[in-house]
């Protein structure tokens, strides 16, 4: 099976013989490629609703992995009793239902020892609830996938090296790469934070102007990151 540019960034991050559980599996598509590969010899895969959970348990007969891929039905980690994963991935779905699944579980959270997540939105709050957790940002990449970029998030238990709240939130790892990704990257934020300004622009309550100039810093330390990787690459 091959897999997409965004799953095979997630596989990349697993190592040889990890024990894994894919939360909201998608398809069945990441664990059928571990036990094939011979990358993990069983995973847990879990779904929330009934009809893709019927999906993911017929494709694992159509694969003959009922042995290999345990299929179940639950919500986040609640699926895992603690020390039954090394492993877990969330991907495709937003940061905030992520951090929910995470915070829902804090004793089966403390025993894992990598989490693999790919927000859909909210990356920039997920990564503050992690390393305000006791979670520090391992690795970061981007993939292009269908026009679309997708940040791919490996976190490990520990304290994060970055102490500024504004590189924590755009991406740590991403602020020490410079390729033309990480920039187009930074563009589509400043872009987001620039028409959230435009909204606050007119705003007269104390709150809201408060906002504006927040959003004002986080334009300017956008540009200058940007500033600094343009002149990596030239």
């Amino acid at each position: 099976m091959n897999l997409s540019k965004r799953l095979d960034a997630i596989a990349g991050y697993i190592p040889q013989g990890s024990t894994v559980a894919d939360i909201g599996t998608d398809h069945l598509q990441l664990p059928v490629y571990l036990v094939n590969s011979g990358r993990c010899r069983s995973v847990i895969a879990s779904e929330l609703n009934q009809l893709p959970y019927r999906q993911a348990e017929n494709l694992a007969v159509f694969h003959r992995l009922t042995e290999k891929i345990q299929v179940r039905l639950g919500d986040g980690l609640k699926v895992l009793s603690p020390g039954e994963a090394e492993i877990v991935v969330i991907a495709g779905i937003g940061g905030d239902a992520i951090l929910k699944m995470l915070s829902d579980s804090p004793e089966t959270l403390k025993t894992i020892k990598r989490l693999i997540l790919q927000p859909m939105t909210g990356a920039g709050r997920l990564r503050l609830w992690l390393v305000q957790n006791g979670w520090r940002i391992g690795d970061e990449t981007l993939v292009e996938e269908k026009g679309r970029l997708y940040c791919v998030i490996m976190a490990e238990p520990g304290r994060e090296r970055a102490l500024d709240k504004f590189i924590i939130e755009i991406g740590p790892r991403l602020a020490e790469k410079n390729n033309l990704l990480v920039n187009r990257y930074l563009r589509k934020l400043y872009t987001g934070y620039q028409k959230l300004a435009d909204k606050l622009s007119g705003a007269a309550s104390p709150a809201a102007k408060e906002k504006a100039l927040e959003i004002k810093e986080k334009l300017t330390r956008i540009k200058e990151v940007l500033a600094k990787n343009e002149r990596k690459l030239c």
